[in-house]
């Protein structure tokens, strides 16, 4: 094997995002309770996602917290 070994390799940056959920916020305040979700999730609650770049973290994030279920990604940060 040569030098170009680690060309194949793909490098992957952990991310760290804010995230809520807007269903259970409204919830929340109106003293009522989510009938999937815990009322944790009128919170940021702060998810790590490893992907190579920003757009695969937010593609991977909104498919594990999706939009149509209320959830919000409020900040994305690179953390390692």
């Amino acid at each position: 094997m040569g030098s170009n070994d680690t060309l194949g390799m793909i490098m992957m940056i952990t991310f760290e995002a804010a995230i809520y959920n807007e269903i259970v916020r409204r919830l929340v305040s109106e003293h009522q309770r989510h009938d999937l979700y815990e009322d944790v999730w009128a919170d940021l609650n702060f998810i790590e996602v490893e992907a190579r770049d920003e757009d695969q973290a937010i593609a991977k994030l909104k498919r594990r917290y999706p939009e149509n279920r209320g959830f919000k990604i409020t900040q994305l940060y690179q953390v390692g």
